[in-house]
C-alpha cells in the first residue's frame, strides 16, 4: 500500500495521503482506511479533485451509501449528494444561519443512524468556515464513576427537533413530520468495530431521559454536552479546496462555523455511509 499518515491533531483525527480517491482502492487499501476511521474517528484526505460520480465511489469505500434527508439540499442529477453552499443559507443581522451549528450527531432520530458523513470542499472562502469535532469517547472515558453510573443503562427518544432545541431545523408540515423518525437511543453506545463506549448525545434531537423528571433529564444531558464540547476533546478543521473529510458518527459530534465573509462562496458535497442500529454500552 502507498498509504502515509500524519495525525491531524493531539486528541483526534488523521490526515491520509498517498490515494487518489479518484480510482479504485485494492481491498487492502479499503481495510486500512476503515481501520484508521474506527480508531481516528476523522480522516482527511487533502488535494482530492473528484466529481459527484468519483465522490460517490471514493465513499462507497466505507459502505454503502445512505439517502439525503432532503430533497432541497440534493444535487438535481445525484440526488444521493448533498451540499452545502452559501447561497442557500438564510441571514440574520448580516450573519449566515448555517446548518449544522450546535455541535450533534447526524440523524441521530434514525432508527439506524448514517455511520459515517463527508464533506468534500470545492470552494472555500478566505477565513473561516472550520468544521469542529469532539471526541465523545474520551468525553465517556473522563467522567466519574458516579457521572458513568448516572447515564449508563439510561435511554432518550431522538425527534426531528427537540422541545427544548438550541438550534432550529427545516421547517416540516404535519405530513411531513409524520414520516420523520423517533428513535429511543442509548445515552452511551458501544461502537461497533472498536467495542469502545461513547456518549451518545444531539441536544436538538434528545426529548429528556427515559425513566427521570423533564427538568433532571435534561439537567444530564446538558451536564453530559457541557463535558463532551471541552476544548481538551476538539479537533478543528481548516478547509482547504480538494479536502475530503470523513468522520464516524458514533464516536465524535460536530458542528459547523458561519464565521467568514457571507458574500464570499463556501460549497461543499456531502455523503452519508450507511450504519447499524446502536447499541447500549452496557447491559
Amino acid at each position: 500500500m502507498t498509504i502515509q499518515t500524519k495525525k491531524a491533531d493531539a486528541v483526534i483525527g488523521m490526515e491520509v495521503t498517498g490515494l487518489d480517491l479518484s480510482k479504485p482502492l485494492s481491498t487492502d487499501e479499503r481495510a486500512e482506511i476503515n481501520r484508521l476511521l474506527a480508531e481516528h474517528a476523522v480522516l482527511c484526505f487533502p488535494g482530492q479533485q473528484l466529481d459527484p460520480p468519483q465522490f460517490m465511489a471514493a465513499i462507497g469505500n466505507f459502505g454503502p451509501l445512505m439517502p439525503q434527508q432532503h430533497d432541497k439540499f440534493t444535487l438535481p442529477d445525484y440526488p444521493m449528494v448533498g451540499f452545502n453552499s452559501t447561497r442557500d443559507l438564510p441571514r440574520k443581522n448580516g450573519k449566515l444561519q448555517v446548518r449544522g451549528e450546535n455541535y450533534h450527531t447526524d440523524h441521530s432520530n434514525f432508527p439506524v443512524p448514517p455511520k459515517a458523513t463527508a464533506l468534500h470542499a470545492l470552494e472555500i472562502p478566505s477565513y473561516g468556515g472550520d468544521t469542529q469535532f469532539v471526541d465523545v469517547r474520551r468525553a465517556f472515558d473522563d467522567l466519574d464513576e458516579a457521572a458513568k453510573a448516572e447515564c449508563n443503562k439510561r435511554f432518550s427518544v431522538h425527534v426531528h427537533q427537540s422541545s427544548r432545541s438550541p438550534r432550529s431545523f427545516i421547517a416540516l408540515n404535519e405530513e411531513q413530520l409524520a414520516k420523520i423518525p423517533r428513535t429511543r437511543q442509548p445515552l452511551v453506545i458501544r461502537h461497533p468495530d472498536s467495542g469502545r463506549p461513547a456518549v451518545y448525545l444531539n441536544t436538538g434531537r434528545m426529548e429528556g431521559v427515559e425513566g427521570m423528571p423533564d427538568d433532571e433529564g435534561y439537567a444530564l444531558i446538558e451536564k453530559l454536552y457541557e463535558h463532551a464540547i471541552q476544548p481538551r476533546y476538539e479537533y478543528r478543521h481548516k478547509w482547504r479546496v480538494g479536502d475530503v473529510v470523513i468522520w464516524d458518527n458514533r464516536s465524535v459530534m460536530h458542528q459547523a462555523n458561519a464565521d467568514y465573509d457571507p458574500e464570499e462562496f463556501r460549497y461543499l458535497i456531502r455523503l452519508m455511509v450507511e450504519g447499524v442500529a446502536l447499541e447500549p454500552a452496557f447491559h
